[in-house]
Protein backbone atom coordinates (compact mmCIF):
# COMPACT_ATOMS: atom_id res chain seq x y z
CA UNK A 1 0.00 0.00 0.00
CA UNK A 2 1.13 3.53 -0.85
CA UNK A 3 0.27 6.15 1.78
CA UNK A 4 0.16 9.73 0.48
CA UNK A 5 0.55 12.62 2.92
CA UNK A 6 0.04 16.25 1.97
CA UNK A 7 -2.16 18.96 0.60
CA UNK A 8 -5.40 18.72 -1.32
CA UNK A 9 -6.56 22.05 -2.72
CA UNK A 10 -8.25 23.76 -5.63
CA UNK A 11 -6.16 25.30 -8.42
CA UNK A 12 -7.61 28.43 -9.97
CA UNK A 13 -5.98 28.25 -13.42
CA UNK A 14 -5.56 31.74 -14.87
CA UNK A 15 -4.92 31.64 -18.62
CA UNK A 16 -2.88 34.31 -20.44
CA UNK A 17 -6.15 35.85 -21.66
CA UNK A 18 -7.36 36.24 -18.06
CA UNK A 19 -9.96 33.48 -18.08
CA UNK A 20 -10.18 31.40 -14.89
CA UNK A 21 -11.04 27.73 -14.41
CA UNK A 22 -11.13 25.75 -11.15
CA UNK A 23 -9.32 22.40 -11.05
CA UNK A 24 -8.80 19.96 -8.19
CA UNK A 25 -5.13 19.83 -7.20
CA UNK A 26 -2.31 19.82 -4.69
CA UNK A 27 0.96 17.99 -5.32
CA UNK A 28 0.45 14.90 -3.12
CA UNK A 29 -3.26 14.83 -4.03
CA UNK A 30 -2.39 14.75 -7.73
CA UNK A 31 0.23 12.05 -7.17
CA UNK A 32 -2.31 9.91 -5.30
CA UNK A 33 -4.81 10.28 -8.13
CA UNK A 34 -2.19 9.40 -10.73
CA UNK A 35 -1.16 6.27 -8.86
CA UNK A 36 -4.77 5.27 -8.30
CA UNK A 37 -5.71 5.75 -11.96
CA UNK A 38 -2.82 3.49 -12.89
CA UNK A 39 -4.16 0.71 -10.68
CA UNK A 40 -1.93 1.11 -7.64
CA UNK A 41 -3.13 0.46 -4.09
CA UNK A 42 -3.01 3.92 -2.51
CA UNK A 43 -4.51 5.74 0.48
CA UNK A 44 -4.71 9.52 1.00
CA UNK A 45 -3.95 10.84 4.50
CA UNK A 46 -4.29 14.59 3.97
CA UNK A 47 -6.99 16.84 5.42
CA UNK A 48 -10.14 17.49 3.37
CA UNK A 49 -12.67 20.22 4.04
CA UNK A 50 -16.34 19.48 4.60
CA UNK A 51 -17.21 22.27 2.15
CA UNK A 52 -18.31 21.74 -1.45
CA UNK A 53 -14.76 21.79 -2.80
CA UNK A 54 -13.71 19.29 -0.14
CA UNK A 55 -16.54 16.98 -1.14
CA UNK A 56 -15.38 17.19 -4.76
CA UNK A 57 -11.78 16.47 -3.75
CA UNK A 58 -12.80 13.40 -1.76
CA UNK A 59 -15.16 12.20 -4.46
CA UNK A 60 -12.53 12.44 -7.17
CA UNK A 61 -10.00 10.49 -5.10
CA UNK A 62 -12.52 7.72 -4.59
CA UNK A 63 -13.46 7.74 -8.29
CA UNK A 64 -9.78 7.29 -9.15
CA UNK A 65 -9.43 4.26 -6.89
CA UNK A 66 -7.81 6.01 -3.91
CA UNK A 67 -8.81 5.01 -0.37
CA UNK A 68 -10.02 8.12 1.50
CA UNK A 69 -11.03 6.41 4.75
CA UNK A 70 -7.90 7.74 6.52
CA UNK A 71 -8.28 11.35 5.37
CA UNK A 72 -9.19 13.90 8.04
CA UNK A 73 -12.45 15.80 7.42
CA UNK A 74 -12.24 19.34 8.81
CA UNK A 75 -14.44 22.43 9.06
CA UNK A 76 -11.86 24.83 7.61
CA UNK A 77 -12.52 25.90 3.98
CA UNK A 78 -10.57 24.30 1.16
CA UNK A 79 -7.11 25.69 0.47
CA UNK A 80 -6.78 27.60 -2.82
CA UNK A 81 -3.89 28.08 -5.26
CA UNK A 82 -3.87 30.57 -8.13
CA UNK A 83 -1.81 29.22 -11.04
CA UNK A 84 -1.00 31.91 -13.61
CA UNK A 85 -0.02 30.41 -16.98
CA UNK A 86 2.44 32.00 -19.38
CA UNK A 87 2.28 31.65 -23.17
CA UNK A 88 4.18 28.31 -22.98
CA UNK A 89 1.78 26.83 -20.43
CA UNK A 90 4.21 27.08 -17.49
CA UNK A 91 2.55 27.94 -14.17
CA UNK A 92 3.47 30.47 -11.48
CA UNK A 93 1.65 29.82 -8.19
CA UNK A 94 0.22 31.97 -5.41
CA UNK A 95 -1.38 30.25 -2.44
CA UNK A 96 -4.23 31.13 -0.08
CA UNK A 97 -3.66 28.96 3.00
CA UNK A 98 -4.39 30.84 6.23
CA UNK A 99 -7.24 29.23 8.15
CA UNK A 100 -7.81 26.59 5.45
CA UNK A 101 -8.00 22.80 5.36
CA UNK A 102 -4.69 21.54 3.95
CA UNK A 103 -2.44 22.48 6.92
CA UNK A 104 -4.60 20.49 9.38
CA UNK A 105 -2.88 17.11 8.83
CA UNK A 106 -2.48 15.00 11.99
CA UNK A 107 0.46 12.58 11.95
CA UNK A 108 -1.29 10.31 14.45
CA UNK A 109 -3.65 9.27 11.64
CA UNK A 110 -0.81 7.38 9.93
CA UNK A 111 0.18 3.92 11.09
CA UNK A 112 3.43 3.14 9.23
CA UNK A 113 2.71 -0.57 9.60
CA UNK A 114 -0.27 -0.14 7.26
CA UNK A 115 1.77 1.17 4.32
CA UNK A 116 4.77 -0.06 2.36
CA UNK A 117 5.66 3.34 0.90
CA UNK A 118 4.97 6.82 2.30
CA UNK A 119 4.93 9.66 -0.22
CA UNK A 120 4.99 13.34 0.68
CA UNK A 121 6.41 16.72 -0.32
CA UNK A 122 5.40 20.13 -1.62
CA UNK A 123 3.47 22.27 0.84
CA UNK A 124 3.72 19.47 3.43
CA UNK A 125 7.19 20.82 4.18
CA UNK A 126 5.89 24.37 4.70
CA UNK A 127 2.35 24.70 6.05
CA UNK A 128 1.78 24.49 9.81
CA UNK A 129 0.87 22.44 11.75
CA UNK A 130 1.26 19.92 8.90
CA UNK A 131 5.02 20.46 8.48
CA UNK A 132 5.80 19.80 12.15
CA UNK A 133 3.47 16.80 12.19
CA UNK A 134 5.21 15.39 9.12
CA UNK A 135 8.66 15.92 10.61
CA UNK A 136 7.66 14.08 13.80
CA UNK A 137 6.18 11.23 11.78
CA UNK A 138 9.32 10.86 9.65
CA UNK A 139 11.50 10.74 12.76
CA UNK A 140 9.37 7.89 14.12
CA UNK A 141 9.68 5.67 11.04
CA UNK A 142 11.61 2.44 11.38
CA UNK A 143 13.92 0.97 8.77
CA UNK A 144 11.11 -1.00 7.11
CA UNK A 145 9.15 2.05 5.99
CA UNK A 146 10.04 3.38 2.54
CA UNK A 147 9.85 7.17 2.18
CA UNK A 148 9.60 9.03 -1.13
CA UNK A 149 9.71 12.84 -1.17
CA UNK A 150 8.94 15.21 -4.02
CA UNK A 151 10.61 18.44 -2.85
CA UNK A 152 8.50 20.68 -5.14
CA UNK A 153 9.61 24.00 -3.61
CA UNK A 154 7.19 26.93 -3.64
CA UNK A 155 9.37 29.93 -2.67
CA UNK A 156 6.45 32.38 -2.72
CA UNK A 157 4.90 30.66 0.30
CA UNK A 158 8.10 30.11 2.31
CA UNK A 159 8.47 32.92 4.85
CA UNK A 160 11.38 31.39 6.80
CA UNK A 161 13.88 30.01 4.32
CA UNK A 162 16.39 28.87 6.95
CA UNK A 163 13.80 26.86 8.88
CA UNK A 164 12.43 25.41 5.65
CA UNK A 165 15.91 24.29 4.58
CA UNK A 166 16.51 22.70 8.00
CA UNK A 167 13.21 20.80 7.88
CA UNK A 168 13.77 19.70 4.29
CA UNK A 169 17.25 18.47 5.17
CA UNK A 170 15.89 16.43 8.08
CA UNK A 171 13.15 14.82 6.01
CA UNK A 172 15.31 14.22 2.94
CA UNK A 173 17.99 12.56 5.08
CA UNK A 174 15.45 9.81 5.86
CA UNK A 175 14.13 9.45 2.29
CA UNK A 176 14.84 6.43 0.08
CA UNK A 177 13.65 8.17 -3.09
CA UNK A 178 13.93 11.92 -3.72
CA UNK A 179 12.33 13.54 -6.73
CA UNK A 180 13.77 17.01 -7.17
CA UNK A 181 13.87 19.58 -9.98
CA UNK A 182 16.75 21.81 -10.97
CA UNK A 183 14.70 24.78 -9.70
CA UNK A 184 14.21 23.04 -6.33
CA UNK A 185 17.96 22.56 -5.95
CA UNK A 186 18.76 26.14 -6.93
CA UNK A 187 16.58 27.20 -4.00
CA UNK A 188 17.69 24.56 -1.50
CA UNK A 189 21.42 24.49 -2.31
CA UNK A 190 22.20 27.71 -4.19
CA UNK A 191 25.97 27.33 -3.76
CA UNK A 192 26.06 24.26 -6.00
CA UNK A 193 24.99 23.46 -9.53
CA UNK A 194 21.79 21.37 -9.59
CA UNK A 195 23.69 18.29 -10.78
CA UNK A 196 26.33 18.67 -8.07
CA UNK A 197 23.61 19.12 -5.47
CA UNK A 198 21.78 16.02 -6.72
CA UNK A 199 25.00 14.04 -6.49
CA UNK A 200 25.40 15.16 -2.89
CA UNK A 201 21.91 13.89 -2.09
CA UNK A 202 22.58 10.58 -3.83
CA UNK A 203 25.80 10.13 -1.89
CA UNK A 204 24.23 10.84 1.50
CA UNK A 205 22.48 7.48 1.86
CA UNK A 206 19.42 8.04 -0.33
CA UNK A 207 18.79 5.03 -2.54
CA UNK A 208 17.56 6.99 -5.59
CA UNK A 209 17.52 10.65 -6.65
CA UNK A 210 15.35 11.58 -9.63
CA UNK A 211 16.44 14.92 -11.10
CA UNK A 212 13.98 16.59 -13.48
CA UNK A 213 14.51 19.68 -15.63
CA UNK A 214 11.38 20.54 -17.58
CA UNK A 215 11.63 19.13 -21.10
CA UNK A 216 15.20 17.89 -20.57
CA UNK A 217 16.07 14.27 -19.79
CA UNK A 218 15.36 12.88 -16.32
CA UNK A 219 18.60 11.95 -14.54
CA UNK A 220 18.64 8.96 -12.18
CA UNK A 221 21.38 9.16 -9.56
CA UNK A 222 22.40 6.41 -7.17
CA UNK A 223 25.64 5.58 -5.38
CA UNK A 224 26.21 2.98 -8.10
CA UNK A 225 26.02 5.45 -10.99
CA UNK A 226 23.82 7.70 -13.13
CA UNK A 227 21.46 7.22 -16.05
CA UNK A 228 19.45 9.59 -18.25
CA UNK A 229 15.91 8.84 -19.42
CA UNK A 230 14.61 10.89 -22.38
CA UNK A 231 11.49 13.03 -22.18
CA UNK A 232 9.33 12.93 -25.34
CA UNK A 233 8.35 16.09 -27.19
CA UNK A 234 4.62 16.70 -26.88
CA UNK A 235 2.21 19.57 -27.49
CA UNK A 236 1.98 21.08 -24.00
CA UNK A 237 -1.35 22.51 -22.87
CA UNK A 238 0.08 23.30 -19.43
CA UNK A 239 2.51 21.78 -16.93
CA UNK A 240 0.12 21.81 -13.97
CA UNK A 241 0.47 18.46 -12.19
CA UNK A 242 3.18 17.16 -14.53
CA UNK A 243 5.68 16.45 -11.77
CA UNK A 244 2.96 15.01 -9.55
CA UNK A 245 1.86 12.66 -12.33
CA UNK A 246 5.50 11.64 -12.76
CA UNK A 247 5.65 10.71 -9.07
CA UNK A 248 2.38 8.80 -9.21
CA UNK A 249 3.60 6.96 -12.27
CA UNK A 250 6.89 6.10 -10.59
CA UNK A 251 5.17 4.72 -7.49
CA UNK A 252 2.60 2.74 -9.48
CA UNK A 253 5.27 1.23 -11.71
CA UNK A 254 7.48 0.32 -8.76
CA UNK A 255 4.55 -1.28 -6.96
CA UNK A 256 3.46 -3.24 -10.05
CA UNK A 257 7.00 -4.51 -10.56
CA UNK A 258 7.45 -5.42 -6.87
CA UNK A 259 10.53 -3.21 -6.69
CA UNK A 260 12.18 -2.79 -3.29
CA UNK A 261 12.98 0.91 -3.20
CA UNK A 262 14.62 0.87 0.23
CA UNK A 263 17.23 -1.76 -0.50
CA UNK A 264 19.49 0.03 -2.97
CA UNK A 265 19.52 -3.24 -4.90
CA UNK A 266 17.76 -2.01 -8.03
CA UNK A 267 20.04 -1.69 -11.03
CA UNK A 268 20.11 1.44 -13.18
CA UNK A 269 18.40 -0.58 -15.93
CA UNK A 270 15.55 -1.48 -13.57
CA UNK A 271 15.22 2.09 -12.37
CA UNK A 272 15.27 3.37 -15.97
CA UNK A 273 12.31 1.11 -16.77
CA UNK A 274 10.33 2.54 -13.84
CA UNK A 275 11.28 6.13 -14.69
CA UNK A 276 10.35 5.51 -18.33
CA UNK A 277 6.85 4.60 -17.20
CA UNK A 278 6.71 7.73 -15.05
CA UNK A 279 7.85 9.95 -17.94
CA UNK A 280 5.09 8.56 -20.15
CA UNK A 281 2.48 9.37 -17.49
CA UNK A 282 3.81 12.92 -17.13
CA UNK A 283 3.97 13.48 -20.89
CA UNK A 284 0.30 12.61 -21.25
CA UNK A 285 -0.66 14.83 -18.31
CA UNK A 286 1.04 17.81 -19.99
CA UNK A 287 -1.34 17.51 -22.92
CA UNK A 288 -4.36 18.27 -20.73
CA UNK A 289 -5.55 21.34 -18.85
CA UNK A 290 -4.95 21.28 -15.12
CA UNK A 291 -3.93 18.23 -13.13
CA UNK A 292 -5.61 15.39 -15.01
CA UNK A 293 -3.40 12.27 -14.89
CA UNK A 294 -3.94 9.50 -17.43
CA UNK A 295 -5.28 6.01 -16.79
CA UNK A 296 -3.31 2.82 -17.36
CA UNK A 297 -5.07 2.20 -20.68
CA UNK A 298 -4.20 5.71 -21.89
CA UNK A 299 -0.53 5.22 -21.01
CA UNK A 300 -0.37 2.05 -23.08
CA UNK A 301 1.80 2.72 -26.10
CA UNK A 302 3.53 5.71 -24.48
CA UNK A 303 6.37 3.74 -22.94
CA UNK A 304 9.65 5.64 -23.45
CA UNK A 305 12.67 3.51 -24.43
Amino acid sequence: MIGVIGEALVDLIIAPDGSVAAHLGGGPYNAARAAGRLGAEVSFYGALSLDRFGQRLAGQLAADGVDVSHAMRVEQPTTLAAAELDEDGAATYRFYTSGTSAPMFDGAAVNPADVDLIFTGGLSLVLQPMANELERLVRSLDDRAVLMVDVNCRPLIIDDRENYQRRAEQILSRAHVIKVSTDDLRYLLPDFTPLAAARMLAGSGTSVVLLTDGRADVTILTRAGERSVPVPRVDVVDTVGAGDSFCGGFMASAQARGSKLNSGALSLDQLADIVGDAVAVSALACQRAGADPPTASEVSGWRVD
